[in-house]
């Protein structure tokens, strides 16, 4: 799926204006990564895809299409999208695989069809054999496994994460960023992640796109030439990682320079 972002601001009743004039487009089955300071409207944009703003908080101009369409206009089935939170926000009261389950059951997918789908999605995500259990059950690391393939369950063309692998320690947070990529090669879904990691950012994505300080705005999009599969410890030592860590580190300071003298 294709995604078109025109000229999107967005103002919160309260006076806050989180994104002016945003434009990004993001080809069908890209990862793209968003970086930028804190409050600088990232996770605005996603909301705004989703239609996740409520009318009577915020003021949203500008156009978001997929596919040439106007996502706004869209029934959620119809905008085909997938959504993974900075938490899970799994269903407390559904087991594992009925939480994964839960967007195929939306969709009318039948239930033989529904259970295979699961089995192959929870074995794939390391989770077989945990199928009934509840989420409280689960490491938080557990959790958002599960959580991403409950995005990934009906197949969406277009995936928003904001900021999945945050709370996570290092180790999970390796696993889940590997996993992650094996899923988007699998399923060539559009992808647009959030994160303040530029590490993170380099590694999973083709592009970066940088975004000023609020109000937000695409300041830079940074091409990310490396072939996958990408090893996070052998990057370390390639000098493109290095030069391109090293550029987004510039692009971000020089924000965090304008912050500090405002």
């Amino acid at each position: 799926m294709r995604l078109e972002i025109r000229d999107l601001s967005i103002r919160f009743r309260n006076g806050v204006e989180a994104t002016r004039a945003v434009d990004l487009v993001v080809d069908s089955g890209e990862f793209v990564a968003i970086v930028g300071p804190s409050g600088c409207g990232k996770s605005s944009v996603h909301n705004a895809i989703a239609s996740l703003l409520p009318s009577g908080d915020a003021i949203v101009s500008g156009d978001i299409l997929t596919d040439g369409v106007d996502a706004r206009a869209r029934s959620p089935r119809e905008l085909d999208l997938g959504y993974v939170f900075q938490r899970d926000n799994l269903l407390p009261w559904r087991t594992i695989a009925a939480n994964v389950a839960a967007g195929l059951e939306i969709r009318g997918i039948g239930r033989d069809e529904r259970q295979a789908r699961v089995r192959e999605l929870l074995m794939l995500a390391g989770l077989t054999g945990f199928e009934h259990a509840f989420p409280h059950q689960l490491s938080g690391g557990m959790r958002q496994r599960a959580a991403l393939v409950r995005a990934l369950a009906y197949e969406p063309q277009l995936i928003l994460m904001d900021e999945p692998f945050g709370a996570l320690d290092a180790q999970t947070r390796l696993l889940l960023q590997a996993k992650l990529l094996e899923m988007w090669q699998r399923a060539h879904a559009t992808i647009l992640f959030v994160t303040h990691d530029l590490t993170e950012a380099i590694l999973l994505a083709q592009r970066v796109v940088l975004f000023s300080r609020r109000p937000g705005t695409v300041r830079e999009i940074v091409p990310i030439d490396l072939p996958y599969p990408r090893d996070p410890f052998q990057l370390r030592g390639d000098a493109r990682f290095v030069a391109l860590e090293a550029e987004l580190w510039q692009l971000l300071q020089h924000d965090y320079r304008e912050s500090a003298a405002a």
